[in-house]
This record gives structure tokens, C-alpha cells and sequence, in this order.
């Protein structure tokens, strides 16, 4: 199957890789050409922004949560009908679930795609030394096959003549190509909060951002030579979607709004192929619970942000705890384990009464709570013994009750810690999981609902 397609990436996180891939994306649909977006690593907002510049979906690519081979098939299944694929990378370039090892990182992506990657180096106040610096990621895997995959270089934060000075300095003496520069820009910079930048619905203007994002990105970067880099790319994998096989029919109910809005696209694509009919709810606006559900979703998102209006809306908080007193299956992550709790501590230090379904209060931490990659061993999903879950960890947040049902165990590490709330009905902790690395999960879950329904 050809596919070209490259990937942008950069020597640690918060080096502007997402604005970048943004203003490259539309760039690309405003040459009418028909693109497909990913995010390696578990982030959920990054895909955020892709979806919001290109109208569709965009996907993760993680070798750890998904495993190596069904990464390739999820990004061959995505990517088949496109004309182009655009890769966002994670942290650094070679920075995955730790210690001396690439496991998981944007260079495993590009291992397992086979796609050439575009290093983002930033041009403030570089000169001379910048050849080394981007010599040691071309050459730090060299004896690989096939190597880095870095296939060029832009410059970030560059002046013009900068620019084509250190162009001409890095094409001659590190024997890359350079691919062009982004200027500074202010006006067009991405804000932040605890958890990651801000939800593109958040920033004012954004469309009108990325309109002049694109038209300068057109000036300054070398767009034809990318898609030729794209163009460049071995033929990818192909991948023929398996039939679908619909062993259930239960309806689901799945908590969206401003406050719960994490999810891999891939699971809720998943759990629709198995036969579940998904129907989303907002916990801020409505004030009942959608009918004749069968099991409930809450994902990830914000709800300490919301906590003041989550409380007031007292009808759907009694609607939740009254359908999981009732027995209605129930998967609770990270924000959606925050709401199902008695308070949750909102932006300004005051408790707000939450759900109420689970005992224990959820507090700001001060810092990023058992951050990274774990492995959930020895508990039960709904009542079946799934074995080893692979499952992420980004929260600020804490609780005084994160349940004892599995033990999280760091890989590259003798930490561990218990964790996760697991009944015959509620699976519920901070952990997130991405269901193409265990599917035994959904299936638990799913069986769980249509038990409830008979």
C-alpha cells in the first residue's frame, strides 16, 4: 500500500511540535489533498487540535498501551484511504517509557510505520553548535537498521537571514536536509494549563489562527519538500479490517461535554464494532441520563474545572449514583473516577459535592501524581480475569480512595502501587486504558451490559 507520510518531531516536549503539525495540516487541506492525522502516545488533547484543523478524526499510535503489531495495523487502517499521513511525535524523539530504552517513544513509531521523521530544533540564539546537537539524534541510533529515520530538519523561533545562514551550516556540515523555519509568533502561540495546552475550543479565534499559520507556514516552509519526503516513505503495511463481529446489543450511555472529553477514537470504534450502540449525555446540561442504557462511560477530561456547576446540577448527579446503585455496569476513568466520588476540589481549593457513588474526596496534588506507563496485574474486570492491562497515568489530581483491586507495576521498575475500584458492575480508577492492548476489557464490559439487559 503507498502512503506517504512523515512525522514531526523534536528533541523534548513543549518544543511547539503541535502547532507546527497544525499549521503543516492546513497547509496541506488547503491543497485540497485528503490527509489523515496521528498522535504517538496516549495525549488526548493533541488529537483535539488535529480534529479541529482538519474536521476529521485524528488517532494514537502507542506501542506500549497497543503493542507493536496492532500500532501498525491502527495506523494502516486509518491511513488507507489518504493521500498523506501527518505524524505528531511525543516528548522527546527518543524519549518513551524510560531508562535506556526507546520502547514506546515517537522513534518506535517511526520504527514500526516506517516513517521519516522532521526534527524541530529550535533557532534561538543558535549558530555553530547547532550541528552537534542535531548530529547526536542522527547518529545516535545509527546502528539500527534503518537508523534514525530522521529524514530533516525545521527551525523554530528563526529569523530569516538566521536562518539561511544555519540552512547552509546544517546542509553542508550534518548532511540534512533543512525543510524551512517558523518564525516568531506571538500572536499564534498555544496556551497551557496543568494537564496539557488548552482545548482548541478554549482559544479565541482559532480558526483564524491557524488561517495565518498556514499562509505563513506556505513563506517559510519548504511544504513541497516535505510531501516529497512523504512521497519517500517505503510502502506501508496493508491491512485488511477484519468483519466486525457483533456479539452484543446493548446501549450505552457515554458522558460528553466540556468537562469529560478524553477518549481514544479506536476504543469507542471498537466497542461500536461489537455490537454497542453509543449514546453520549453531558453531566453539565442534562439533567437525566439518556433511555434504556445498558452500562455507562465516564472518560477522562475536566471536571475540577466544571466542579461548581457539576454540583449544581444536582438531578444528573442523583441520575448516576441512582443507575450504579441500580446495578448498571459502569467504566470510570481518571476524571470520570473524580465525579463518581463524594467532592471533588475545584479551581479556587473548595470541595463541591460530587456523585457520590464512591467513598473518598479528590484533592490537587501540588504535582503530577504516579505519572507514565503501567502495567494492571492481579484484579478482575467485571468479575473475568483479563490478565496483564496496559494502561497510562497523567493526573495532577488525587483521591483518598484509589481502590485496591489491581497492583501497578512501572515497567523498567521495581515501583509499584495498588489501585483501581472493580466490582461486578464498576470498573473505576485514574488509570486510562486503550482497549486494542487488552480487548478482553471491552468484551467484560460489554458482557456486563448485556447481562444487565437480560
Amino acid at each position: 500500500m503507498r502512503l506517504p507520510r512523515f512525522m514531526i518531531t523534536a528533541p523534548s516536549s513543549g518544543a511547539g511540535k503541535t502547532m507546527v503539525c497544525c499549521g503543516l495540516l492546513k497547509c496541506l487541506k488547503d491543497r485540497k489533498m485528503k490527509v489523515t492525522a496521528f498522535k504517538c502516545g496516549p495525549d488526548y488533547i493533541d488529537p483535539m487540535f488535529h480534529k479541529a484543523v482538519l474536521g476529521i478524526d485524528s488517532y494514537n499510535l502507542d506501542t506500549f498501551l497497543c503493542g507493536r503489531e496492532n500500532t501498525r495495523k491502527i495506523f494502516a487502517c486509518h491511513a488507507g484511504q489518504s493521500e498523506i499521513a501527518v505524524l505528531e511525535g511525543v516528548m522527546g524523539y527518543y524519549d518513551g517509557i524510560g531508562g535506556q530504552v526507546t520502547d514506546a517513544s515517537a522513534y518506535d513509531v517511526a520504527k514500526v510505520t516506517d516513517t521519516p521523521a522532521v526534527l524541530l530544533i529550535d533557532g534561538r540564539g543558535a549558530s555553530l553548535s547547532i550541528v552537534p546537537h542535531i548530529q547526536g539524534f542522527l547518529a545516535f541510533r545509527e546502528k539500527e537498521t534503518p537508523g534514525s529515520h530522521i529524514g530533516g530538519v525545521i527551525l523554530n523561533h528563526a529569523a530569516p537571514g538566521q536562518y539561511r545562514r544555519l540552512k547552509e551550516l546544517i546542509e553542508r556540515e550534518a548532511l540534512v536536509k533543512v525543510y524551512g523555519y517558523v518564525p516568531e509568533m506571538k500572536d499564534i502561540s498555544f496556551e497551557s494549563r496543568h494537564l496539557g495546552l488548552k482545548k482548541p475550543s478554549e482559544i479565541e479565534d482559532f480558526k483564524e489562527k491557524m488561517q495565518i499559520l498556514g499562509e505563513r507556514f506556505e513563506e517559510t516552509i519548504d511544504v513541497d519538500g516535505l510531501i516529497r519526503l512523504a512521497e519517500s516513505a517505503s510502502d506501508a503495511v496493508d491491512y485488511v479490517p477484519e468483519q466486525p463481529v457483533k456479539k452484543y446489543k446493548v446501549r450505552i450511555g457515554l458522558a460528553w461535554d466540556e468537562a469529560f472529553c478524553f477518549a481514544y477514537q479506536d476504543n469507542l470504534a471498537l466497542l461500536k464494532e461489537m455490537g454497542a450502540e453509543i449514546v453520549t449525555f453531558s453531566p453539565l446540561h442534562h439533567t437525566k441520563l439518556p433511555e434504556d442504557i445498558d452500562g455507562l462511560i465516564l472518560w477522562g477530561g475536566y471536571p475540577e474545572l466544571y466542579a461548581q456547576r457539576l454540583k449544581a446540577n444536582v438531578l444528573m448527579r442523583k441520575a448516576v449514583r441512582g443507575a450504579l446503585e441500580q446495578g448498571i455496569p459502569c467504566i470510570a476513568e481518571c476524571g470520570g473516577f473524580l465525579y463518581l466520588q463524594e467532592a471533588i476540589e475545584d479551581k479556587e481549593g473548595f470541595f463541591q459535592d460530587a456523585v457520590g457513588a464512591l467513598k473518598g474526596k479528590c484533592f490537587h496534588g501540588g504535582s503530577l501524581k504516579r505519572f507514565g506507563y503501567i502495567m494492571l496485574e492481579g484484579g478482575l474486570v467485571f468479575g473475568h480475569d483479563a490478565g496483564k492491562i496496559p494502561a497510562h497515568e497523567f493526573h495532577y489530581y488525587d483521591s483518598d480512595n484509589c481502590g485496591n483491586a489491581f497492583t501497578a507495576k512501572k515497567p523498567l521498575s521495581e515501583r509499584s502501587w495498588e489501585c483501581m475500584i472493580s466490582t461486578e458492575t464498576l470498573l473505576a480508577g485514574f488509570p486510562h486504558i486503550h482497549y486494542a492492548g487488552n480487548q478482553e476489557v471491552p468484551e467484560a464490559f460489554l458482557e456486563a451490559c448485556e447481562k444487565r439487559r437480560r
